[in-house]
């Protein structure tokens, strides 16, 4: 809206000196056409002769408006909450996913929410619309789902800019939900497990490369003393027929592990 300090001339001048007169003529009838009440939420931007009234919103409260000359409309001033439809998007990486999303606004300044955009919350959806969509096609799939919170500041900010002379503030913005096709579901499933796979291979590897280290400390400390492989023999045994009540037979007499012993000693 212009800054101009213009009059409404005199024959507006005139109009409006008879309505007034009007109005004394036909009171009290008059004062129930001509008081409005504004509630605590709202303002009325009041239009006298096509110009709004000292360029400010007026209310809460009580208003006068003479008739024939004076129109006025009433802007919520209330936090509104607006859905954003489902919007197809193709990411950086060429990956096709479906976003949808809440973004929370309201009006700060009524006379801007009137007099420079035709339907301020039609105009605030579309744009809304269109800058998720714009803002989302410059991230990879990976950054879209990792990132929602750091994206959603982003789609804030440039919206708050842009509807700044719409006398809007956008409160915040969510992203709702992050469809993706379902083969690409299937494909970064198989993905994350074939890399599980690889981390239970890795770990199974590092236990086998612990466990032959510690056979080999073992077998050492075995050939130091030749009676501690009957007696772990026979420890083995007793851990085997404790787990399992089954009858153990021997194949083989126990004194060959001496003689192996004696054998090992004398090498």
């Amino acid at each position: 809206i212009a800054d101009k300090r213009e009059g409404i001339g005199v024959c507006g001048w005139i109009l409006v000196s008879l309505s007034f007169l009007l109005v004394l003529i036909t009171f009290p009838v008059s004062i129930w056409a001509c008081v409005k009440v504004v509630r605590e939420y709202e303002r009325a931007v009041v239009f006298r002769l096509g110009r709004i009234l000292s360029k400010k919103a007026k209310g809460p409260g009580m208003i006068l408006v003479l008739p024939c000359t004076d129109t006025f409309i009433k802007v919520d001033l209330r936090t509104v909450t607006c859905k954003i439809p489902p919007q197809e998007i193709l990411t950086r990486d060429a990956v096709t996913a479906r976003v949808d999303g809440v973004v929370h606004y309201r009006i700060h300044s009524a006379v801007s929410a009137v007099a420079n955009v035709t339907d301020v919350h039609s105009a605030t959806l579309l744009l809304a619309q269109t800058t998720l969509r714009n803002v989302l096609g410059t991230q990879s799939l990976a950054q879209l789902l990792a990132s929602r919170e750091e994206i959603a500041c982003s789609i804030q900010a440039t919206l708050d800019s842009a509807t700044e002379q719409w006398g809007v503030k956008v409160a915040r913005v969510e992203i709702k939900d992050i469809r993706i096709p379902m083969a690409m579901q299937r494909a970064m499933a198989a993905e994350a497990e074939a890399a599980q796979e690889k981390k239970a291979k890795v770990v199974a590897a590092e236990g086998e490369r612990n466990a032959s280290k510690a056979l080999q400390k073992a077998s050492m400390v075995l050939a130091e003393s030749p009676a501690g492989l009957p007696l772990r023999y026979l420890q083995a045994l007793t851990a085997v027929a404790a787990q399992n009540n089954s009858t153990i037979v021997f194949p083989l007499p126990m004194n060959m592990f001496g003689s192996l012993g004696q054998k090992r000693t004398g090498g």
